[in-house]
């Protein structure tokens, strides 16, 4: 159905992007487990009960052309140590939203995220020829808010009252986005970052 999004593996220097597939499921879960992510109020992160469905989810939103998900593959070790994915594609307006981005805790802090950002950004604007890539997390994960701003995007707004929550509570979303015009001066910041995480 959907022919603008495809599977792809993107690699880097720490980690690869992936396709998701069922098979991921057990990975995923060991990945959430360092660190019992899923107890974090604010986000979405997979348990035991919900990995399955977390992962069926993803794989229909990429039937129906509305999402690519990946798993972050640590290239030190070859394991799984989480997922992040294109969503809300928008193909008739090249469109889409970076987002459902999650780490298994060992590997938070570490430049990955940084790198995973830096090969998705690239491969939006210079492949995909998107005009913009959007990211959203909810108003009271400041670490995600902030990491989002330090990779170059800018914030839009906020959607009060946005949605409602596997908890039932109203959550209200910051919306950043970056432009295609503005990505050469965010790439050059990004490389420059890595490089010196690098060294």
């Amino acid at each position: 159905m959907q022919t603008w999004l495809k599977p792809v593996v993107l690699e880097g220097n720490l980690v690869k992007l992936a396709p998701l597939e069922t098979t991921h499921v057990a990975a995923l879960l060991e990945a959430a487990s360092d660190g019992n992510l899923w107890e974090l109020w604010y986000t979405s992160v997979p348990s035991e009960e919900t990995v399955e469905s977390y992962v069926k989810t993803a794989l229909a939103e990429q039937k129906n052309g509305l999402a690519l998900p990946f798993v972050i593959i640590d290239k030190k070790s070859g394991d799984v140590v989480g997922t992040t994915r294109y969503l809300n594609v928008d193909s008739k307006n090249k469109r889409v939203e970076i987002g459902a981005t999650w780490y298994a805790k060992r590997m938070q802090r570490t430049g990955i995220n940084t790198e995973c950002k830096y090969m998705l950004l690239k491969h939006a604007f210079e492949t995909l020829n998107t005009i913009a890539v959007e990211f959203r997390t909810h108003f009271h994960n400041h670490p995600s808010r902030n990491a989002i701003l330090r990779l170059g995007a800018k914030q839009d707004g906020i959607l009060r009252n946005h949605s409602i929550d596997h908890n039932g509570f109203l959550r209200d979303t910051v919306v950043f986005s970056i432009l295609n015009s503005e990505w050469p001066t965010v790439k050059k910041s990004l490389e420059f970052k890595m490089e010196k995480s690098y060294s």
